[in-house]
Parts: structure tokens; C-alpha cells; sequence
């Protein structure tokens, strides 16, 4: 047992008993989670659960980041809510599957890297954005089976018992480490609760957990074109939203831990946790950022913890309902809570003196876009298409053109800046084609032909010179910008000079 236990550490030494509680902890957060989230999607609360069970327990032992926890989410919920009023839940079964297996072959096919292009301040609004969802979504605990603000007595019992987890969780860690704080607090007020008989919420109020083993059941659609065309485009979405998250959270706790994650080996075992899921009468799911960062501010650091967090939720549902359903969800929000108040990125208000005014923009546009939608993918994909487009305008701007004549009557143009799409208008209006000599040399050691607008926009520019009686030619292209050429070559045509006399630029 010690030697399966030690492959799954990471290579510093493993604290088992940190390990261990810190799996507990994260597993008591879990099932109000695991419920909530069946809950938005019209879905039975085992549903959730399962999801929960299979999809911590495949990523603790094959995702690509140790120490990070998977579940069923709202992102996914959100998603396949639509589907699951229309179709009902044997679809969304089958659309988990499918999901799981776009996914896989995203991971097969290396796209986890893509992730990269990800900008720090879409990184910056999407953490803060999904702070104050954790936030908001806590305020609902403080109201009552009607959907009534609790109130009088109810009202201050449940707001003291939040404050004092909250207190316990800030202050018994500079005290003590020896124990999670979290764990701590959960087990005080659950004693607080119990010794005093106090009448407040718990979590058998949200629904009954009691289970058996998640039961395997092919997913009951028929199997023909039209079922595929419905589940498609949910599945797709599913998995697009499911690697986004779980991307983005890796990098978090990569940054959290000072390791690194792998990107694509994660894709791998969020597609097959997915395609069990489905198969195991689950709703589906990815990582989850909350209870990731329960499990790192314990402690936790090998794969052990998320496996114990599965495993003890498997407890619950089949033996440990009855106790489990009497925790107090008081204890269960303020820990919420601080996980939210720890997610957010402090330091990103300090940026809006100091950032460009375009990377605040992309900041709080993602921030408001998580935060009203509850759409995480989109609200990344729109931050990175923002960033993108700002950084295509800035660099439109920058393309630049030296002007001289040589002895021989040659005129050269220096130019520099990256030649692409968007600077192709400022580049064509560099030349003076009319009153420019005969002989005419465009120099691009300082710059690069990116695409094929800019080959478009060198062979407009020859075929100007040509129709004057003029003759052009291209110095200095890096090596990729000779291959772009040739591979055009069919489409246009573009003198391109040889200078022996000068080293070709490359990208080494």
C-alpha cells in the first residue's frame, strides 16, 4: 500500500495525514455543490453526485495536475439544461459522451498548448468573475425554502455560524497547521450545532444524498443521424467549456504551487472521466476551481488527496448519508466563501493605473461576462478575441518605412514592423510609385511577411511598379517568408531578389 501511495506523489515527500483530511474537506464541499449544480441543470441530485465521484476519481489518478479537484459544474450545468427539459436526461447522458470524446482527441491531438494564447488579463477577469460567483451563489443559502431572505432568530444563528467558520478557517492556520483549517471549522460548528440543538439549515434540506454504487447504463437514444444532430452541438459545447475551465484552473494552481500541470494529458483525463460519467448515469463535469483551492490552501500536493475526496464522497452517498445530510450548510458557506474571497485577484485592482487601458478593458469585460452570463467559455473566448483584436490594431500601427537613394539612383525602402492583415493599407501607402526611379528595393530585415494578405499586398505593390515600367525587388526575407512565398507562387507572382551580400534573417 505504501508503494502504490508513493507513486502517486509528486517529487517532494507526501504528507499522507495532510493528504488524507484535506480529501475530507474537500469532499463535505462537494455534495452541496454536486447537488446545486444537478439541481440548475433538472437533474436528479445522485446525478450530480456520480458526476462528482467519476470525475474526481479518473483525473486524480490520470489528469495532468496533481492536487486538482473535478466535479460536476455549473459551467456544464448551464449548458445542458436546455437539453435536459426538451430531450431529458438519457440525452444529456449521451451528449456527456460524446463530449468526453472530443475531448480526448483534443488532448491526443496536443490542442491543450493552445491555452497559451490565453492573455493574463482574460486569466485576471475569469478568476475575478468566478469569485463573485462563488460569492453570489452562497447569498441563496441565506434564504429560505421559499426563496425568502431568512430573518429574526434563523437569520442571526446562520450569519454567527458562517462568521465563526470563517474565523476559524483565517486564524487557526497561524496557530497550527497540523490539521486543515477548513476540516476544522466544519467539524466545530457541525459540534456547535449538535451540543445546542440549534435549528438551522443543513444539507439533508437541499435534498436527500442516499445512494447505492453509481450504476452503469448505456445512455437509452436511438441510434441514427437525428440523434446525433441534437446532441452535437451541446457536446460540443460541453467539452469546449470543460477544457477552458480545467485549463485555466491547472494554470491557477500551477501558479499556486509554483509547478507545472500537463495541458494535454489533463484534456485526456477530462474526456475519459466525461465518457465514464456519462456511462455511469453522471451529468459530467471538469475541474473545479473552489474546491481545487480548498485542496491546495490545505496543504495537499499529490494525487492522493483527490482520490481520498472521491472515494469518501462514494461513503457518503452509500453509507454516510444520514450524517452527512446533517451538516450545517452555515459551515459549508463560509467556507464558500473564503474560498471565494481567496480566488480573487487582489492585485489585479492595483493594475488600473499601472496597465494598458486595453488590457483593463479585457479585464473587467471578461469579469462582467462571467458574472452576468455564468458562461465561462464564452466569456474567455470573447476576452481573447478583444485581446487579439488590440493586439492586431497596435501592431498595424507599428509598420514603418526607411526612405533613401544610393549612389546608383536605387531607391531603398527600410521597412519595419510585422507585415499582416492589419497593416497591409499603412504598408501600400508607404510607396511612391509616380515619381519613385526606375529601380526600386524593398528591405525586409526589420520586418516580416506574417500572411497571406501581406503576399497580396507585396504583389499589388510589384504589379504597380510594373504597370509604371518599373522594376521591384524583395531583400532580406526571413526563411518562413521565402517558404510562404513559394507556397503561393501558384496564386501570385513576386519578384523576390537574391543579396549574397547580406545574411538572410532567420528565426533562430
Amino acid at each position: 500500500m505504501k508503494k502504490y501511495l508513493h507513486s502517486l506523489q509528486l517529487p517532494r515527500e507526501t504528507n499522507y495525514k495532510t493528504e488524507v483530511l484535506s480529501g475530507i474537506t474537500v469532499a463535505l464541499a462537494l455534495v452541496p455543490e454536486a447537488v446545486a449544480f444537478a439541481f440548475i441543470a433538472g437533474l436528479s441530485p445522485l446525478t450530480g453526485l456520480y458526476a462528482a465521484f467519476v470525475m474526481g476519481l479518473i483525473t486524480a489518478l490520470f489528469g495532468g495536475r496533481p492536487g486538482m479537484i473535478s466535479g460536476a459544474t455549473g459551467a456544464v450545468a448551464v449548458v445542458i439544461v436546455t437539453l435536459a427539459k426538451s430531450h431529458g436526461v438519457e440525452y444529456v447522458l449521451a451528449t456527456v459522451v460524446l463530449a468526453g470524446i472530443l475531448q480526448m482527441a483534443a488532448g491526443f491531438f496536443k490542442l491543450g498548448k493552445l491555452i497559451r494564447l490565453v492573455p493574463h488579463p482574460v486569466i485576471f477577469g475569469f478568476v475575478n468573475g468566478l469569485a463573485i460567483i462563488i460569492f453570489m451563489s452562497q447569498l441563496d443559502q441565506f434564504k429560505d425554502a421559499n426563496g425568502n431572505w431568512l430573518h429574526g432568530p434563523t437569520l442571526y444563528v446562520f450569519l454567527g455560524l458562517v462568521l465563526l467558520t470563517m474565523l476559524v478557517i483565517w486564524g487557526l492556520p497561524k496557530i497550527t497547521k497540523a490539521v486543515p483549517a477548513s476540516l476544522s471549522a466544519i467539524l466545530l460548528v457541525f459540534g456547535i450545532v449538535s451540543v445546542f440543538k440549534l435549528d438551522t439549515k443543513t444539507v439533508g434540506d437541499l435534498a436527500s444524498i442516499k445512494g447505492s454504487f453509481p450504476p452503469f447504463h448505456l445512455p437509452a437514444v436511438p441510434l441514427r443521424w437525428e440523434t446525433l444532430s441534437i446532441i452535437f452541438p451541446y457536446a460540443a459545447i460541453v467539452a469546449a467549456v470543460g477544457l477552458i475551465e480545467s485549463l485555466l484552473t491547472l494554470n491557477i494552481v500551477d501558479e499556486a504551487t509554483d509547478s507545472r500541470g500537463n495541458g494535454n494529458r489533463e484534456a485526456v483525463a477530462q474526456g475519459a472521466a466525461n465518457v465514464l460519467s456519462g456511462l455511469f448515469s453522471g451529468m459530467g463535469g471538469c475541474a473545479m476551481i473552489g474546491q481545487s483551492l480548498i485542496n491546495i490552501s490545505n496543504g495537499a500536493r499529490a494525487r492522493l488527496s483527490g482520490i481520498v475526496a472521491a472515494l469518501m464522497l462514494l461513503v457518503f452517498i452509500m453509507f454516510g448519508s444520514s450524517l452527512i445530510e446533517q451538516v450545517p450548510m452555515a459551515a459549508l458557506t463560509g467556507l464558500m466563501i473564503m474560498v471565494a474571497i481567496g480566488t480573487f485577484e487582489w492585485a489585479s485592482l492595483k493594475t488600473f493605473t499601472k496597465f494598458p487601458q486595453s488590457d483593463i478593458l479585457v479585464m473587467v469585460l471578461v469579469t462582467i461576462v462571467t458574472v452576468v452570463l455564468h458562461n465561462l467559455a464564452l466569456a474567455v473566448i470573447i476576452g481573447v478575441i478583444i485581446a487579439a483584436l488590440v493586439f492586431a490594431w497596435d501592431n498595424a500601427k507599428r509598420i514603418r518605412a526607411r526612405k533613401r537613394i544610393d549612389e546608383q539612383g536605387v531607391k531603398h525602402y527600410e521597412i519595419y514592423g510585422p507585415l499582416f492583415f492589419g497593416s497591409v493599407t499603412a504598408f501600400n501607402e508607404k510607396f511612391d510609385v509616380h515619381n519613385d526611379p526606375n529601380e526600386v528595393i524593398i528591405d525586409f530585415a526589420e520586418s516580416r511577411v506574417a500572411d497571406m494578405s501581406a503576399i497580396e499586398a507585396l504583389n499589388k505593390v510589384t504589379e504597380r511598379y510594373r504597370k509604371a515600367g518599373k522594376k521591384v525587388h524583395l531583400k532580406h526575407l526571413s526563411p518562413d517568408c521565402r517558404r510562404l512565398l513559394q507556397r503561393a507562387d501558384a496564386v501570385i507572382e513576386v519578384n523576390v531578389m537574391e543579396d549574397p551580400t547580406y545574411k538572410v534573417m532567420s528565426d533562430a
